[in-house]
């Protein structure tokens, strides 16, 4: 088994790098192979709108024909047994690096067909972890239960199962006097990174762990 995770955060040791490693050390947990990759470390852009992932009879038909730092993390992930991607929420959405990788990696695999939803020859889960400042509450103000939904959508449809984790109300600088950030209470904060940040550790943990036992039982099955 084979589990890649694909971190959206230029911060590669703060909340979402962190959930993302504690969801691979589940998956580690089930004798699983893991990796985990730093988008921010990469030079590329999104979907250029080329559509040779949609020519007929193309050598480029289901895949993305751009050649640049991110064509071989996608040729890695055409491997991989379960895929999970962090982000943090800016502005209401996924990190702009996140979502140009959404473009090129979920793109190719869509079919303009009523017969054949995916071109991706397996059926693999795909889980979201989100990091956001916000409380829960505001979700439906910045209309994250939407941007959520779409994503988890698009995965079920592309690659056959996902899920998603939020971790809320998070711990943004390791100081908070040195910046202007006088809407939050800072030991509010402190206290919810002591006592709620480790459940939200766990709960991705046993994502990447579910995910292999997940697999292995489908390949039982075969």
């Amino acid at each position: 088994m084979k589990v890649i995770a694909i971190n959206g955060s230029p911060r590669k040791k703060w909340n979402t790098a962190t959930l993302l490693e504690k969801a691979l050390e589940g998956a580690a947990s089930e004798d699983a192979e893991t990796d985990l990759i730093h988008l921010y470390d990469l030079n590329f852009k999104g979907c250029v709108s080329c559509f040779a992932c949609k020519l007929k009879d193309g050598k480029s038909y289901g895949k993305c024909a751009v050649k640049d730092e991110l064509t071989s993390v996608l040729e890695k992930l055409e491997d991989a047994d379960a895929v999970i991607l962090g982000s943090p929420i800016y502005l209401g959405n996924s990190t702009g690096e996140m979502r140009s990788f959404m473009e090129r990696y979920v793109f190719p695999y869509l079919v303009y067909s009523n017969d054949l939803p995916s071109l991706y020859p397996k059926n693999i889960p795909v889980g979201f972890i989100y990091t956001m400042g916000i409380k829960e509450e505001y979700f439906d103000m910045f209309g994250l239960k939407k941007t959520i939904e779409l994503n988890e959508n698009f995965a079920k449809r592309i690659f056959g199962y996902s899920e998603s984790l939020c971790s809320t109300d998070t711990y943004q600088f390791d100081d908070y006097s040195k910046y202007v950030a006088d809407r939050f209470d800072p030991e509010e904060k402190a206290k919810r990174r002591k006592e709620v940040f480790p459940q939200d550790c766990q709960k991705a943990f046993e994502m990447g762990a579910r995910f292999v036992k997940r697999q292995k039982t489908m390949e039982t099955r075969e």
